[in-house]
């Protein structure tokens, strides 16, 4: 299969012991794993308390650290690619994420994809000082502004949202600039998309319900003047929708509709602890390679 094969970090079922996450990230790569893709949250509500709002996620929900993680991950791997799947970057401050990301960039050997989404939760957007209400306008910003500062030896920005004045960052990433992948499905989202990034993770299966924005992106991509056959595509396989068989297959379908990337997502499905997800691991690539 002609594709890039990730392996999602199963963040909900990896308990707080390096030597787990160690294990876990050696096995992607020595199985032979394209990339491992690491999620998103810093912090988790408890909706009970909150009875007009709800989410996927609470504060139960176990979330490593997203740079902290993929810096060790790639500290104790040599080859595998490195993907945030998705980092909530409005809730952020935009340099310090250029910072951070340019530094995983350099230690990882250029091994970084960052991925990024708008998120869910205003009580998280709340909790890290930021606006929910701007989160797009604000979104769109930022990627000009780290593009800037992931080129530049100094930067001088006014936005709406953010200022820098005769400033930046040093030392620069090996990537320059960083791919940037959106994650989400709303119009503004694949607008946003077509104008500054490199590929699209949508949250859909590889059916009709894909059809739709997949062809609103490629319309704004051809507005942007640009190939939609050159715009990267990760698809996940879900790994409860059965088993070995039905992930060749969904995988299959995947590479019908022009996925570049199929990530095999486990968190939180009840495989289990490192062995048993390891051993997941092993069974999909073996489906699908």
């Amino acid at each position: 299969m002609s594709i890039q094969i990730g392996a999602f970090f199963p963040t909900n079922d990896l308990p707080a012991d390096h030597v787990v996450i160690r294990d876990w990230a050696q096995a992607a790569e020595a199985i032979g794993f394209d990339f491992v893709v690491v999620s998103d949250r810093v912090l988790g509500a408890d909706w009970s308390a909150l009875p007009d709002m709800d989410g996927p996620y609470d504060v139960d929900d176990s979330f490593h650290e997203i740079f902290v993680t993929m810096a060790y991950i790639a500290a104790v791997t040599e080859r595998v690619g490195l993907a945030s799947g998705v980092l909530i970057l409005p809730q952020r401050q935009t340099a310090l994420v250029a910072k951070q990301a340019a530094q995983l960039d350099i230690v990882s050997g250029g091994r970084l994809r960052l991925g990024i989404g708008v998120g869910f939760s205003p009580i998280e957007y709340e909790g890290l000082g930021q606006d929910w209400r701007v989160r797009g306008r604000r979104q769109a910003e930022q990627i000009e502004l780290m593009n800037l500062l992931w080129t530049n030896r100094k930067v001088t920005f006014e936005g709406e949202f953010d200022r820098v004045r005769h400033a930046g960052i040093k030392p620069l990433p090996i990537q320059q600039p960083i791919p940037i992948w959106f994650g989400g499905e709303a119009e503004p989202v694949l607008r946003r998309a077509a104008k500054y990034g490199q590929g699209w993770l949508p949250r859909f299966r590889p059916d009709e319900q894909l059809e739709r924005p997949l062809e609103r992106l490629h319309t704004y991509l051809q507005a942007e003047e640009r190939e939609p056959s050159t715009f990267g595509l990760e698809g996940w396989v879900i790994s409860n929708i059965g088993g070995p068989d039905q992930w060749q297959t969904e995988a299959e379908r995947w590479v019908t509709v022009g996925a570049t990337h199929v990530t095999f997502y486990t968190s939180g499905l009840g495989i289990g602890a490192v062995e048993q997800q390891i051993e997941a691991m092993n069974q999909f690539y073996d489906a699908v390679r």
